[in-house]
């Protein structure tokens, strides 16, 4: 269990807040607005009320107890970058930030922050992948363009081998795992058979994952 301090508990904020807390973390939520940090009170481990653009409230805070800090600050600009310098300046080293902006990207990557955050972009290429691939429930980049990503493999699907699968690909795409109810098979071979229903975690270069997705309808 760690401890996340998440600052600005607009929508954004407050949701990841309170999913880290469903993972069993613990989170101080920090907002300016009285309202907010009361209303929310119940919901996370502590709230506080502060002007994060003030650094000598942000040092009572004791951030860097944190094991990152999220600035989740909505469409004040101005406030979000004034609040990432004064915690850079504390010495917190993980920082994420959400950025609104173009120009509020360009500022906060020059500060240095661990991850800035665009929550719309990020979830409109989520839900375009759905759309596209409706047998892919999640992915994760890994960088340098290659993802780890989880298909159920739907009624429709015809029972093949994996090398049939990658066939083309055996270099470049991976599997990691397969499940079959609840049996689990690690790495498996490349003369396994697959079938409907079947969960397969795959790894690849995107451009390789997106080339055999239509085998997997």
């Amino acid at each position: 269990m760690a401890h996340f301090t998440v600052i600005g508990l607009g929508r954004f904020g407050l949701t990841a807040s309170i999913e880290l807390i469903h993972m069993g973390h613990t989170v101080t939520g920090i907002d300016k607005d009285e309202k907010l940090a009361e209303q929310y009170a119940g919901q996370l481990t502590q709230t506080l009320i502060c002007d994060v653009t003030d650094e000598r409230a942000l040092k009572e805070l004791n951030l860097c107890q944190s094991e990152a800090v999220l600035v989740a600050i909505g469409e004040d600009m101005q406030a979000s970058l004034l609040c990432t310098l004064h915690i850079k300046n504390l010495g917190v080293k993980d920082i994420w930030v959400k950025a609104n902006t173009a120009a509020h990207h360009t500022i906060l990557s020059k500060l240095g922050v661990t991850r800035i955050v665009h929550p719309e972009e990020e979830m409109g290429a989520r839900v375009a992948q759905a759309l596209n691939y409706p047998m892919v429930s999640d992915y994760l980049s890994v960088g340098h363009g290659n993802y780890i990503v989880d298909i159920h493999l739907p009624l429709t699907f015809q029972p093949t081998s994996i090398k049939q699968l990658i066939k083309g690909f055996e270099n470049s795409i991976h599997c990691l795992l397969l499940k079959r109810e609840q049996e689990v098979t690690q790495s498996p071979s490349a003369s396994h058979i697959v079938r409907e229903r079947d969960t397969l975690i795959m790894y690849g270069p995107k451009e390789a994952l997106v080339r055999i997705a239509p085998r997997l309808k």
